[in-house]
């Protein structure tokens, strides 16, 4: 459990690696897609909040992702920032 979820048990935090994976890692080895954020996201009917923030794209395809599981556009928040060198 990250020290965020000790603070707030409401509170969900998932990472993934997409460039280099420490030795030990068991975590996300990937780029954000919706199947992973099928594993891990919370049911719509629970009526979440989702934070993405992010370059454009990912944070653009990760919304999308999220409405097409049934979160309201409302309910996801976005922060973008320039691009990460990788296109």
């Amino acid at each position: 459990m990250n020290a965020w979820a000790k603070k707030d048990p409401t509170l969900a935090v998932t990472v993934t690696l997409t460039r280099a994976v420490p030795s030990g890692w068991s975590g996300y080895q990937r780029r954000i897609d919706l199947e992973m954020l099928r594993e891990v996201a919370f049911p719509p009917t629970q009526t979440p909040l989702a934070y993405v923030c992010g370059p454009t794209s990912m944070v653009e395809k990760a919304a999308d992702h999220l409405v097409s599981l049934g979160y309201p556009p409302s309910r996801i928040f976005t922060e973008r920032f320039g691009p990460s060198g990788e296109p």
